[in-house]
């Protein structure tokens, strides 16, 4: 059953890479949401997103937004003195009466550079089932966030950072993202920067606190820090002077006769 199940992800997976859109055709909806979409009654994932209504589908996310994933680093290969290379696989293993029982876990981002990120946890024995997870458990948690330009120091127009200051915290990790004027990049941690660069986040500054070698502990806190940006109150005089935009950016609509 195992190796059943194995092979189901791999030629999933190989659908996929082939043609991100090709599988979508075959797709057949399980939820009233999936039908709505797979229909074209729903169009813009925002709908969902606003209303608080839980996407329990991944087609879903691929069907409403052009997603993009990586995997982050989190685990490390064994080495001299405990310095090997770090991999996207982290292993732990459960000694028992039978020999060592080892587990694979993956964690993924995905997100379309505009305003909409998700992050997921993958666990498995063994490593294709725990990377598939992880991508399937992102597309399902996608959420929206605020863009602007917070800093004193910026006097650019685009929403490109962030346009507050947003702390998250997980066990002894805190993550503290701050906004940083343009041109400056994202200085902040090379797992950070992934959630970020996908998250449409151009510039930012970036502070942590706690054992941050636990890169599970630190994406888990960059997520909280970034979900602070919908949740903190902000006037409606602030919007125009910081450009604060939430979700994607607003575009022109094309003229008649003109593609979109």
């Amino acid at each position: 059953m195992i190796i059943m199940a194995n092979d189901k992800h791999r030629r999933t997976h190989a659908r996929e890479q082939r043609d991100p859109r090709a599988y979508l055709e075959d797709w057949q909806p399980k939820t009233a949401i999936g039908t709505l979409v797979k229909n074209k009654e729903i169009t813009d994932i925002d709908q969902l997103l606003d209303k608080g209504i839980a996407v329990l589908e991944p087609e879903i996310a691929d069907s409403l937004l052009e997603l993009e994933s990586e995997l982050l680093l989190i685990g490390q290969s064994k080495g001299k003195f405990g310095g090997g290379q770090r991999r996207v696989f982290r292993q732990t293993q459960k000694k028992t009466m039978e020999g060592n029982k080892p587990k694979f876990s993956a964690y993924a981002v995905v997100g379309n550079k505009d305003g909409h990120v998700g992050l997921g946890l993958g666990k498995s024995r063994e490593t294709i089932p725990a990377r598939e997870k992880a991508i399937r458990n992102a597309k399902l948690n996608v959420f929206k966030i605020r863009r602007g330009r917070g800093s004193w120091q910026d006097a650019s127009a685009e929403p490109h950072s962030i346009p507050f200051a947003v702390e998250g915290k997980c066990g002894s990790v805190v993550v503290r993202l701050m906004p940083a004027p343009k041109g400056k990049g994202l200085v902040v941690d090379q797992e950070i920067a992934k959630i970020l660069s996908l998250a449409g986040i151009k510039d930012c500054w970036a502070k942590t606190r706690g054992q941050a070698k636990n890169k599970v502990n630190m994406i888990k806190a960059t997520e909280r820090a970034l979900r602070q940006l919908s949740k903190m109150k902000i006037k409606a005089d602030q919007v125009d002077p910081f450009n604060i935009v939430e979700g994607k950016l607003p575009g022109r609509e094309p003229a008649e006769g003109e593609d979109a």
